[in-house]
């Protein structure tokens, strides 16, 4: 999850954590793009306004790349339409505005969690499991 706010970096982890993902952070979108090949994440929440590389410009580099393109995206921000509008032409899955309520974030996460292991990355369904065979998740229901 990458926001440049600490406390609301802390308040995602927490809540996340609570419902059983791990949970890895960064403070930027330069930073997420370091940490990214190494950890292989099932979901990035990516906030709008950041220093160095902001939200959007991250997500768009996400989807250029082949070995990223295809991990679920969703922006937790105070956007406005316009930021959704482009968000959803780079192929973010879902947006949460901020304030929100900690019970929307595990909603949002689980569902792209789980849409991520019921395909596989070309969208082909991975097997009864579910489980598909793709990255180590970094964040990922514990257990």
């Amino acid at each position: 999850m990458v926001d440049d706010n600490k406390v609301i970096r802390q308040l995602i982890r927490v809540n996340l954590e609570l419902e059983g993902f791990e949970v890895v952070t960064a403070a930027d979108g330069a930073e997420c793009l370091e940490i990214v090949h190494r950890v292989r994440p099932d979901v990035i929440t990516l906030d709008v306004v950041m220093p160095r590389l902001d939200g959007m410009r991250t997500a768009s580099r996400l989807r250029s790349d082949p070995s990223t393109r295809d991990i679920p995206l969703a922006i937790v921000s105070a956007c406005a339409q316009q930021e959704v509008d482009r968000g959803q032409t780079l192929g973010v899955e879902a947006f949460l505005a901020k304030p929100f309520e900690p019970a929307e974030l595990v909603q949002v996460v689980r569902r792209l969690v789980d849409s991520r292991r019921s395909s596989g990355p070309d969208g082909d369904v991975s097997g009864p499991s579910g489980t598909g065979h793709g990255p180590e998740p970094a964040v990922r229901p514990a257990g």
